[in-house]
């Protein structure tokens, strides 16, 4: 419980009603989550206005409303609060409501549009096998300490994420590790947070539904840089000509990594098989149980900020040789009549691109590949031509079929898929991924590789607006086991 004046103090108010002394509960942006005494924010959203919902809050027991506008009838029982942007007065009263937890941590924060999730996953382990106590915020899941707690959303909303900022340093947390949407740092979420760092790893195509141009989506991705202070560091993916871009006036310590250039940490691709690969990080030779050229992206990134936040080197690379990859990201699944499947999260031309050249390096053109991918439904729809010419160009037999087509025709989404397929290449289309999957798994045979693409961890499946179990996995087990 906190005195509203308290939390108030690095707010822009343009206006208040009532009194600064009343004690708040607990703050929500939702007006179904208040109870008596809590302080309301109305926020406007892509879909709803929070100033539609006032009256509800009032009505459930809210003693503060922080808003843009007043309402037109004004109640004398509650203490309005009038704002510029609520979202950035939510983001203010939250880091003070949780007497700003990220002071207490070493927080780093993760962005890009590939690699994310196992970079942010992979500093959590790695830290705790060097002894530390870490928390996670992740596509995947939240973690605080041991505990884990199922992932709403890629970067939570500001109340949520210092609520569980504080939890981790109530649990006796040393470090937090989160990915930082584009999203959420246009809606201001992280906003009031003290990074201790921040890594960015690639830009690709991706999210142009909501920032509209790819010159906005660079500029959202820019302002974790830009709100660095000189204590911080800054380490930037300089083989992504973006990477630059990034620490453009950037008062952070400015750190690089390159896998093709000079730089502060480089690594070289030694050896690749299914099982693994070997690296030379730095001046050491390591082998780690992870695939692909984009993963040594990944585990070099983990190596820099690791050495950047102070730890020792040797033990960082002895623990790097334990580290195992994250679900649903390149998970292989093999079958009794020897195929193999790899389930993995790409949904971006991008990540398709690199994961299907990852598996063909490693086949060296043995057996076939077939792989299944969609697009999903009320999201970005200019790649979905880009994400059918990648799979049919790249792998030798395509399955387009459902992602999450939500509120959008699956079999329109499919068409567009298909408009970037060339003549003469061996595309099936298939609504149901369910039996796409199964279609695949039939086909298959001894020393052929199967990728599905685009769901990697989810359990689910949106259709409509109704979410349904559906796990890659899942499938995939069931479709083998019939064949045997």
């Amino acid at each position: 419980m906190k005195r509203l004046s308290n939390i108030l103090s690095s707010t822009e108010v343009i206006s208040f009603t009532a009194s600064s002394d009343v004690e708040i509960h607990a703050l929500q942006y939702d007006s179904r989550k208040i109870e008596a005494g809590d302080c309301f924010f109305a926020v406007r959203g892509t879909q709803t206005d929070g100033h539609q919902y006032i009256d509800k809050a009032i009505e459930a027991g809210a003693a503060v409303v922080v808003c843009e506008e007043l309402p037109r009838n004004v109640s004398d029982k509650v203490s309005y609060v009038v704002v510029k942007d609520s979202n950035v007065a939510m983001a203010d009263m939250a880091a003070a409501f949780y007497d700003h937890p990220s002071h207490q941590l070493q927080l780093v924060g993760v962005t890009g549009t590939n690699g994310k999730t196992t970079v942010a996953t992979l500093l959590c382990d790695l830290f705790g096998a060097l002894g530390y106590r870490a928390g996670l915020i992740s596509t995947v899941v939240y973690r605080v300490g041991e505990r884990e707690i199922e992932s709403t959303h890629t970067t939570p909303d500001a109340i949520r994420l210092n609520a569980m900022l504080r939890e981790m340093v109530d649990a006796g947390c040393d470090y937090c590790f989160m990915e930082v949407s584009s999203h959420a740092l246009v809606q201001e979420r992280v906003r009031g947070l003290k990074f201790r760092g921040a890594i960015f790893t690639n830009l690709s195509h991706d999210h142009l539904d909501y920032h509209g141009t790819f010159v906005e989506y660079i500029r959202a991705k820019k302002l974790l840089f830009d709100g660095l202070d000189k204590s911080a560091f800054a380490l930037v993916n300089v083989d992504d000509r973006n990477g630059e871009v990034m620490v453009q006036n950037c008062r952070a310590q400015v750190s690089r990594y390159s896998l093709r250039t000079m730089a502060d940490f480089r690594c070289k691709v030694l050896e690749m098989l299914f099982d693994g690969m070997l690296l030379r990080m730095g001046q050491y030779e390591l082998w780690v149980k992870f695939l692909g050229r984009f993963n040594a992206y990944n585990l070099l990134s983990v190596y820099g900020a690791a050495l950047l936040l102070g730890a020792d080197e040797g033990e960082v690379l002895q623990a790097m040789s334990g580290l195992k990859s994250v679900s649903g990201r390149f998970e292989p699944l093999h079958s009794e009549q020897g195929v193999t499947a790899i389930v993995d999260y790409a949904h971006t031309p991008d990540a398709l691109e690199k994961v299907i050249a990852t598996i063909n390096d490693i086949r060296g053109g043995a057996g076939q590949l077939i792989v299944v991918c969609g697009c999903g439904g009320d999201r970005d729809a200019t790649k979905r031509p880009e994400m059918g010419r990648i799979a049919s160009r790249d792998g030798d037999v395509a399955i387009l079929t459902s992602d999450n087509p939500r509120t959008e025709s699956p079999e329109a989404i499919l068409e567009q898929m298909m408009a970037g397929v060339e003549a003469g290449r061996r595309v099936l289309r298939i609504v149901d991924r369910r039996e796409a999957i199964r279609t695949a798994v039939m086909m298959a045979r001894k020393g052929d590789i199967i990728l599905v693409a685009g769901k990697g961890h989810e359990t689910y499946q949106i259709v409509g607006r109704e979410k349904h179990h559906f796990d890659d996995r899942e499938e995939l087990r069931t479709a083998f086991a019939f064949l045997g």
